[in-house]
């Protein structure tokens, strides 16, 4: 699983369809750090929640239910929609332009929308205040009109394959051109990315195509990895920052794209 954000979206919409329980959705959640934290991101949520602007220092099973239970409400209107949403800087799909949660999302690079198209909603963003902590900040904010999605499962699903393969093209040629090649064998920095993200599982109802997609996505996500963060990766010129950011920056948008289709086609109340 990539992101908090993408693991409460899966297993919040597996408890609303009483596919799982609240507990269930704790362990998962209980993966990405054992203690949650609430709250607001902006005055109009303050006042509306009575939540403060800095954490409520609650455990994982005090702050998540009350989670849970916003999520529900928003929810309750006909029509209202859980989002995805994954943007970086000048990718900005899906995301409510002009408010804090906009902002605050990208720097993120993640976040939840819930609510009613074209009507106000509600934005999650998580935060990690330490290995051991992880804050869910709540913001008020529209609900973009709903939009199709970029690509069917099968064109995710192939693209991440061709993914895996240009992933692994481009770290063999920043290791040749000299902006890669740390000390460090990158299968074994790439395996250690894996073990990471197979820490986090999915819900039972996710469609096994979908599973292939976010798994794939993750391979190609821990490729990508190694190839930013090994000491001999970062470019010392321009010409070798544009090479660098030729190489990969396709790479990750298409990693994006797949996750949010493979995500927001799991099931039926996601979008």
């Amino acid at each position: 699983m990539c992101s908090p954000s993408a693991t409460l979206t899966l297993w919040a919409g597996s408890w609303l369809a009483g596919r799982s329980a609240p507990d269930d959705v704790l362990e998962a959640l209980h993966a990405w750090a054992p203690r949650h934290t609430l709250a607001a991101g902006d005055p109009v949520t303050g006042g509306r929640t009575d939540l403060p602007w800095t954490a409520l220092g609650e455990t994982a099973a005090t702050a998540v239910m009350p989670l849970l239970k916003m999520i529900r409400q928003a929810l309750a209107a006909p029509g209202a929609e859980l989002r995805l949403v994954l943007p970086v800087p000048g990718d900005v799909r899906g995301l409510p332009v002009g408010t804090a949660f906009a902002t605050d999302a990208i720097e993120a690079g993640e976040g939840i929308l819930i609510g009613v198209p074209g009507m106000e909603g509600t934005g999650l963003i998580p935060y990690h205040e330490d290995d051991s902590t992880l804050q869910w900040t709540i913001y008020a904010a529209p609900m973009p009109p709903a939009a199709g999605p970029d690509m069917s499962l099968g064109e995710a699903e192939y693209a991440m394959r061709e993914a895996v393969r240009d992933a692994a093209d481009a770290l063999m040629q920043l290791h040749t051109t000299g902006l890669g090649g740390g000390d460090a064998d990158p299968r074994e920095l790439i395996e250690a990315e894996l073990a990471d993200y197979s820490r986090h599982t999915y819900p039972d109802y996710v469609p096994l195509r979908a599973k292939r997609i976010l798994d794939t996505a993750d391979h190609v996500a821990a490729i990508l990895t190694v190839a930013q963060r090994e000491p001999a990766s970062a470019p010392t010129s321009a010409t070798s920052a544009t090479t660098h950011e030729s190489l990969l920056r396709p790479l990750w948008d298409a990693l994006r794209a797949a996750r949010l289709v493979a995500v927001h086609t799991a099931a039926p109340q996601t979008r």
